[in-house]
């Protein structure tokens, strides 16, 4: 296939602000940053560039894309990025998966579930 994941775009109205919680959340470095635009390094594992993409209007209802995460302890993960800022906003199952649904600190949602064993 030639169609490769090269960066993630969230929508936001301080992207400098929100890199600060991004850089804190994955450990990673601000690669550039444009003032209206700032970019973030991808993961030590190779998971996807992050971008933060200044636009005038405020987020409205819920994301129509939000980015999924996993950690081998969920729960430790969850508390360590509230307290970088995010917040919890509810946990959910199904068979076989556990995550918890978190805010950013401008309000864009996304996940963390708990690391299966492959």
């Amino acid at each position: 296939m030639g169609l490769e994941m090269g960066m993630i775009t969230v929508d936001c109205a301080e992207p400098q602000r929100l890199a600060e919680f991004w850089t804190a959340a994955l450990d990673v470095e601000v690669l550039a940053d444009y003032e209206e635009f700032v970019m973030l390094a991808g993961s030590a594992s190779g998971g996807p560039k992050l971008g933060l993409q200044r636009v005038p209007e405020p987020r409205a209802g819920k994301n129509r894309v939000h980015v999924d995460f996993s950690a081998a302890d969920r729960e430790a993960e969850v508390r360590r990025l509230v307290g970088l800022g995010a917040v919890e906003m509810g946990k959910h199952s199904v068979p076989g998966v556990e995550w918890t649904v978190l805010a950013d600190p401008e309000g864009n949602l996304f996940c963390v579930a708990e690391r299966r064993a492959r």
